[in-house]
């Protein structure tokens, strides 16, 4: 057989943006061991960094306009095991704006840690290759490989500060439990394997639709799997890792982690229920359910105590995987729709809040403790005032963008008669704005505890204002976002 029998223009066309992504992060690798071994010329890597989401822009453009042009519901790659739809393509283009944001926030944040290496946007390139095969993965190996290849990337970054005993300790607990979710993920593929005789998504589906909906086997897939993917996006029971990973990882990576990763997850976890778990329904969206309200409850009641911005907005992200699976919950068009508004409007209003926190890391202060942010309306109104923008808007309160992701949620739980789980959601919603606004009373009312003066940097004060600016826009213009998502569902 030739190669041209086996392999086809649209195989490539099809993983041209994960090839980019690769490509340019083997680049900075040997340009940074060869051409740049002095710390002070790694600023320049951003360029390759910046090339590398250009072209995987490009990509992501020519693959929209391909499904518009030729009014096809996705692209196919290797025999089906990579589908480029508009759902994929709208996530990627989330993956995109968060590795962009987070590398040119992180030289500043790096030098001033010591740990300023080149291998570091590597590591954000190899991720988001992982995510973008996540996305577009149909097949269960390709979704292990592009998990794996995420996670190991961010077991690095985790640890990335490698003479900071949190940073270790972090990476450390990252990493046992990350691969201890795994092997339940691995099981509950072999299951799925087994039960189909097939590793396509399509072929699984037909197979679990043959069997009655609480067949024993097809139920330990189910929760097998489960436990792989809700540890992924860090919902109770499987949240432990997260405080501690986002409080030890480098803030840079901990903003990262907290958007990109929790979205390739989120549409993995939506390919996967809506896909081939979709004939078993009756079993999973009660089982769901429950998950997302202990999410809600823990996540906002743990944040309630909490000193640390980091760990605070640690289970603040866990809470909104809760709000997020209450989409899943409602599994009408509405509910998926409100996942990709929420997930989008979430990744700026996060990053922004991260990227204040790495403004208030200089020389020797951490920054990340709720005393370190007292009086930084006297010391610098304008990041004042872009973090009060992000706890409105984590705090779904309008015109801010997070009540754009709220609403949809609750509308689509109304819509499927999930009445109970809709004022459950609205009275959690309550309870975030108690620590969401313990940070803008330290901002606002306390006096100042640290006189240095933020670190920042044209790169950070550029990002940050990008997120505020995407923040106000999206909740008072929100139409291109809810139209951009509603396509992206319909193709």
């Amino acid at each position: 057989m030739s190669f041209s029998q086996f392999y086809t223009s649209m195989d490539h066309f099809s993983i041209v943006p994960a090839v980019m992504l690769a490509l340019f992060g083997c680049a900075v690798l040997l340009f940074d061991f060869i051409i740049f071994p002095d710390p002070r010329q790694r600023k320049w890597l951003l360029i390759f960094v910046g090339l590398a989401e250009g072209f995987t822009g490009f990509g992501l453009y020519r693959q929209q306009a391909w499904l518009a042009v030729n009014r096809a519901p996705q692209i196919i790659g290797f025999g089906g095991s990579v589908l480029v739809d508009g759902f994929a393509i709208y996530f990627n283009w989330i993956f995109l704006i968060a590795a962009m944001l987070v590398a040119i926030v992180s030289y500043k944040y790096l030098e001033i840690s010591g740990e300023h290496h080149g291998e570091y946007y590597s590591l954000i390139l190899f991720a988001q290759t992982g995510m973008y095969f996540l996305a577009t993965g149909s097949d269960l190996v390709t979704l292990f490989i592009g998990l794996e290849l995420m996670a190991l990337s961010f077991y690095v970054m985790v640890g990335f500060l490698r003479g900071d005993k949190r940073s270790n300790e972090a990476a450390l607990k990252y990493l046992l439990l990350g691969a201890f979710s795994s092997g339940f993920l691995a099981y509950g593929f072999s299951v799925l394997y087994g039960i189909a005789g097939s590793t396509k998504l399509a072929d699984i589906r037909v197979a679990i639709e043959a069997r009655p909906a609480w067949d024993p086997l097809v139920f330990l897939a189910m929760a097998t799997t489960s436990v792989g993917l809700l540890f992924k996006i860090s919902a109770v029971p499987f949240h432990m890792w997260a405080p501690d990973a986002y409080e030890g990882a480098p803030t840079t990576v901990t903003a990262y982690l907290s958007v990109a990763s929790k979205a390739a997850s989120i549409i993995f976890l939506v390919r996967m229920f809506m896909g081939p778990l979709a004939p078993v329904r009756v079993t999973w969206e009660p089982i769901l359910a429950v998950v997302a309200v202990l999410s809600l409850t823990v996540g906002n009641l743990a944040a309630v105590n909490q000193t640390n911005i980091k760990r605070l907005l640690a289970y603040s992200s866990i809470s909104h995987a809760g709000y997020m699976l209450l989409g899943l919950v409602a599994g009408n068009q509405t509910g998926i729709n409100g996942i990709a508004v929420y997930m989008a409007v979430y990744a700026f209003m996060t990053l922004g809040a991260f990227m204040v926190v790495v403004a208030l890391r200089r020389q020797n202060i951490i920054g990340d403790e709720l005393d370190d942010i007292n009086g930084l309306m006297h010391k610098s109104p304008c990041y004042a005032v872009l973090m009060l923008i992000f706890m409105l808007s984590l705090a779904g309160i309008p015109p801010t963008a997070g009540f754009l992701g709220k609403y949809y949620i609750f509308l689509a739980l109304i819509q499927t008669g999930h009445y109970t789980l809709a004022v459950i959601g609205t009275l959690y919603a309550a309870v975030a704005l108690y620590y969401y606004f313990k940070i803008v009373r330290n901002m606002f009312i306390r006096e100042e505890t640290e006189m240095a003066p933020l670190a920042s940097s044209m790169g950070l004060r550029v990002a940050v204002s990008i997120a505020g600016a995407a923040t106000l826009i999206i909740g008072i213009f929100p139409e291109p976002l809810l139209r951009l998502a509603q396509n992206s569902i319909l193709r």
